[in-house]
């Protein structure tokens, strides 16, 4: 269902557009090979509870994959890399076999979308303007901006499975 813009709550769109900017833009150490030296050394951060395994991911994790750290955690990681790519991909075996190849063909596809959501956006007035009226315009370039948030947020989460399927250990900074 949408809504005229002047009938959204500002709070609310500002709301999520922060959570998922917060969400994209994660401040986060990548640590290769590296094991924690002490209870002061060790890794702090929010914690990724799943089952038995409760560990902490970065900041822009995708909630429905386990942390590196949790046994088989690369199934749920490649059903959601799937779920960010054309449909068409998931008739491809080459990409479960080789998840850290479909974690970079991911990223290049998620990154793609984002050069097209800016286009469009700001292509919209021009090509759009004649044919809408200013709340419709208004809504779309609204909706866009939304879609180019989420974007943001998937292509750090991509990147940072990318990143722990290439063996990298996450700390977060204090």
């Amino acid at each position: 269902m949408t809504f005229p813009s002047s009938a959204r709550p500002a709070s609310a769109a500002a709301s999520s557009r922060l959570r998922l900017l917060r969400a994209a833009t994660g401040d986060v150490y990548p640590v290769h090979d590296r094991e924690p030296k002490g209870p002061d050394d060790a890794p702090v951060g929010l914690a990724h509870h799943t089952g038995l395994v409760s560990a902490p991911v970065p900041p822009g994790w995708p909630e429905a994959v386990p942390p590196p750290e949790a046994q088989g955690w690369q199934v749920p990681a490649v059903s959601w890399l799937l779920d960010h790519c054309p449909p068409d991909y998931r008739s491809y075996a080459a990409w479960r076999r080789h998840p850290l190849a479909l974690a970079w063909v991911a990223g290049r596809h998620i990154d793609a979308q984002l050069v097209a959501m800016r286009q469009a956006y700001r292509d919209a007035r021009v090509e759009l303007g004649d044919h809408l009226g200013p709340e419709a315009l208004a809504d779309i370039l609204h909706d866009l901006e939304l879609e180019g948030v989420r974007l943001l947020a998937a292509r750090r989460a991509a990147g940072l499975l990318e990143e722990a399927m290439r063996g990298k250990r996450f700390v977060p900074r204090l």
